[in-house]
């Protein structure tokens, strides 16, 4: 059920959305949804997001093939960011081939 409080405007239409592996609990990536993107990932059962570079709705795994199929939405204590557990389709959810999106670790000598 998708909460009607959700608050998109502190992101300026915008939500952040965590993507979480249903079976590893391994945190895939980060990706941003407006009203629509929500919308359309609901009713279709794969995350949807709106791509902020392009400025259009981006179905993961259009182009790869990987989708991110939902299993469950958490809505965070202050109702703006969602946590989206999935079933990955495929053997990467990170453009660059990757497993996830987090592989580089930002190291006390590079700060």
């Amino acid at each position: 059920m998708i909460s009607a409080n959700l608050d998109l405007r502190k992101g300026g239409g915008l939500i952040p959305a965590i993507i979480q592996d249903e079976q590893t609990k391994a945190i895939l990536m980060l990706g941003y949804m407006n009203e629509e993107s929500l919308g359309r990932s609901v009713s279709t059962g794969f995350v949807c997001f709106w791509s902020r570079s392009r400025k259009k709705l981006w179905m993961k795994g259009e182009e790869s093939g990987n989708t991110l199929r939902i299993k469950r939405i958490f809505v965070d204590c202050d109702e703006d960011t969602l946590l989206i557990s999935v079933e990955l389709s495929g053997i990467s959810a990170c453009h660059t081939g990757k497993y996830s999106c987090f592989f580089t670790e930002l190291r006390e000598d590079s700060l």
